[in-house]
């Protein structure tokens, strides 16, 4: 196989650091129109760069022998880009449902000799809502000078500058990153469009009938996939992830993945769901409404349960307790959850052969946490040999394997498996800074006002629970719901901003 165009020397260095500069504008621009330009570029260079990437791959090398079906493929995609983004344009409260819907659904596709699992349903949502928002503010009417501009839709605060920031970082770091073409793959497949999919939901009116048919979409999915999931169980086959299918052979457990490559990216999906559905029950008072959120409630638990994602079970029970905590009472739902800890804690110390965990060995701590003590070890080393600027972006696993052999072959591992590690390795403390920045602007974001409204309180809780998901597991900027979650908690805020001040001004008003 050939090396891919877009990595050879520094072409393919400027023109990943050129796209993610176009994501960061779009994020963080102040001018509408400045954005916007941003938006365009990103829209324009990501599938430049993405079929450059691909050059050599047998996705390519089958469009080469087979041309007319491959323009014809080609032209229809085109077509359908075109016709939603007029839908959208026409219809704009459209495209937050469409997201949601897109976004658990991936299409196996081969990209440099591997087989990647991409949003390809949501990359379509995304480009067809961009195109629609950007052609018009491009072409402003008639009549209404550029400067204008600026006033309208959403101000970047410091949450999407340092959104920004991480982008444009991950970007300059994958330049002397020994895997920089994985690092280009999470730019193009990841960062790039999920910084577009912020910039268009954060800019939405997020209103009740909006956020009742995004609640509605998501539980018809999660219920959807908790069926395949259940057939899964009964009848002993995956219908997706071969590798996870040769794992279940060689254990007395059965592990279910439903519609997703991955049961614990799976279980994350139903643990945020519960989240949801948790936090709408809290404020409901028609006793049907009640009686069948109930229901649903002990569909997600069971279809939880069967995917023995012990990280999605933690996430799922952590976004619970923010939800109490915000609608009752912080202190006594944290005294709950050390009083759960410490039994916990005990249990394990007081009965260590029915729990399977010996905290006094780190073999049996390793075995039962499925190699994350050695994963997060290797890590701590990586980080402490380059502290600075890291090893660069998507390097983890290259790294690990290099330095953590195992009989001659280095281990499987894609990542440290707990997020604040993987950073720390891989962009050192610039990364890490950056990151944590990032935590402490989203719950300043989300927290603030969240008890006095239940979508808030749902937004906060389920991005906290997530966050909690990527400590034992993987997947944080690299995940669309990372992103959703946080365009909407954007737009939240906002929308509570300029009610407040239309009050103060209706006030002020009065008072004259």
């Amino acid at each position: 196989m050939s090396p891919p165009i877009a990595l050879a020397g520094p072409i393919g260095v400027l023109g990943m650091i050129a796209v993610a500069a176009a994501a960061a504008i779009a994020l963080a621009w102040p001018s509408r129109r400045g954005r916007a330009l941003g938006r365009a570029g990103a829209l324009v260079l990501s599938p430049v760069l993405l079929v450059a990437s691909l050059s050599g791959s047998s996705t390519l090398e089958s469009v080469g022998r087979h041309p007319a079906p491959a323009a014809v493929a080609g032209l229809v995609g085109l077509a359908a880009l075109l016709v939603l983004a007029r839908v959208l344009a026409a219809r704009p409260e459209a495209l937050a449902v469409l997201a949601v819907l897109a976004v658990p659904f991936r299409v196996p596709i081969q990209a440099a000799g591997a087989t990647a699992n991409l949003l390809v349903p949501l990359y379509l949502v995304i480009a067809a809502g961009t195109f629609a928002d950007v052609v018009p503010q491009l072409r402003p009417p008639a009549g209404i000078p550029p400067e204008s501009e600026a006033a309208g839709g959403w101000s970047p605060s410091w949450l999407e500058r340092v959104l920004a920031a991480s982008v444009l970082l991950y970007a300059i770091q994958g330049a002397y990153s020994d895997d920089a073409e994985k690092a280009l793959q999470q730019m193009v497949f990841f960062y790039v469009p999920f910084s577009l999919l912020y910039a268009l939901l954060a800019d939405r009116r997020w209103d009740l009938p909006v956020l009742r048919r995004c609640l509605i979409a998501l539980v018809g999915l999660a219920l959807v996939f908790g069926a395949l999931g259940l057939y899964e169980w009964q009848t002993k086959t995956l219908l997706l992830n071969p590798r996870l299918s040769l794992s279940n052979d060689f254990h007395a457990y059965f592990r279910v993945n439903s519609f997703f490559f991955d049961p614990n990216i799976y279980g994350r999906f139903l643990a945020l769901v519960t989240v949801a559905v948790m936090g709408t029950m809290l404020h409901l008072r028609e006793r049907r409404t009640l009686i069948a959120g109930a229901v649903v409630l002990l569909g997600l638990w069971g279809s939880l349960l069967l995917t023995l994602s012990q990280s999605s079970l933690a996430a799922m029970l952590f976004g619970l307790a923010i939800l109490a905590a915000l609608h009752w009472s912080p202190r006594w739902t944290l005294a709950a959850l050390g009083a759960i800890v410490a039994v916990a804690l005990a249990a394990v110390l007081l009965f260590p052969s029915q729990t399977g965990i010996d905290l006094r060995s780190s073999r049996t701590v390793n075995t039962a946490t499925s190699g994350r003590v050695d994963l997060i070890d290797g890590g701590v080393q990586l980080f402490a040999s380059r502290p600075l600027a890291g090893y660069g972006s998507a390097s983890f696993a290259r790294e690990y394997r290099r330095r953590h052999r195992r009989g001659g072959t280095g281990q499987a591992v894609s990542a440290s498996h707990t997020i604040p590690i993987t950073v720390a390795a891989e962009q050192g403390i610039l990364g890490l800074a950056l990151y944590l920045a990032l935590l402490v602007l989203a719950g300043r974001l989300l927290l603030r006002g969240a008890r006095r409204s239940a979508a808030r309180a749902v937004v906060a809780a389920a991005f906290f629970a997530l966050v909690l998901h990527t400590f034992t597991y993987a997947d944080f900027l690299e995940d669309p719901l990372t992103w959703v979650l946080l365009g909407v908690g954007s737009a939240l805020a906002a929308a509570t901003r300029g009610d407040r001040d239309r009050a103060a001004t209706r006030s002020a008003g009065t008072a004259i």
